[in-house]
């Protein structure tokens, strides 16, 4: 299992992953799930993943492949003239990827290679954009009403971010309501795990304007993880007590 997750912002995208996988309590794994590339001064575009481990680690090697051609061959990825089009083609190579996987290993195959992605990032005079693949190739994009996106181990941190997230909120606000969406679900589910992944787009800077990776040893995140459980305690007995008399 995992988790991602994409904010859109006023002020640009806020990007943050977990990196475990596992099959079985006994064979767990670090392996990143957060991918991007960029041009400088024209786009960036931020891939994350979720599902199978070899679909996603195989259509992240292909657009990998692509953007490492040489100059004089075409690279749809890198060239492509808007953020749709990006999403669609990572939408189109992540289907026939489990298409093909599917078909080669016939009816054992059936939603064994299923795979999901978030797709970000902004392209010279436009705006940032936010989409959310399925395996079928097709997608949705992020708007006012759906300002973010979530894929994996989803239910956990969901309530949180509703509940604190705001379009005009600062980056380092978002940081700080992410960490605590992901603290919850670690709390709550094994399938996922720290490291984190953490990127923030600034809009029309078209290059990381802050990432890093959050290990368990990250004193920021251990004070958001014990600071957030006490707050909830706190909280709780801050409510009005219950009687069993009328």
């Amino acid at each position: 299992m995992t988790y991602c997750v994409g904010m859109m912002l006023d002020r640009g995208l806020v990007l943050m992953s977990d990196t475990r996988t596992n099959s079985g309590v006994d064979n767990i794994s670090v392996f990143r799930k957060m991918f991007h590339w960029q041009v400088p001064g024209e786009r960036i575009i931020t891939i994350m993943t979720a599902g199978n481990l070899a679909t996603t680690q195989y259509v992240i090697s292909q657009l990998e492949e692509r953007s490492k051609q040489p100059k004089d061959r075409h690279n749809s990825l890198l060239e492509a003239d808007t953020m749709f089009k990006v999403a669609g083609i990572v939408g189109q190579l992540l289907n026939d990827t489990i298409r093909e996987r599917q078909d080669f290993n016939g009816q054992e195959g059936q939603g064994r290679f299923t795979a999901s992605m978030i797709v970000a990032g902004q392209i010279k005079d436009m705006e940032p954009r936010l989409f959310l693949v399925y395996p079928e190739g097709n997608f949705i994009e992020a708007s006012y009403d759906t300002p973010f996106f979530q894929i994996g181990e989803t239910k956990y941190g969901r309530p949180i971010i509703l509940r604190g997230y705001e379009k005009t909120m600062s980056f380092e606000d978002a940081v700080k309501l992410l960490m605590v969406s992901f603290d919850s679900t670690l709390k709550a589910n094994l399938s996922v795990g720290l490291p984190l992944d953490l990127l923030v787009l600034e809009r029309d800077k078209f290059e990381p304007l802050h990432s890093q990776r959050i290990t368990a040893t990250d004193p920021y995140f251990q004070k958001i993880s014990s600071g957030w459980g006490e707050a909830l305690k706190s909280a709780f007995h801050s409510l009005p007590e219950y009687t069993f008399e009328s």
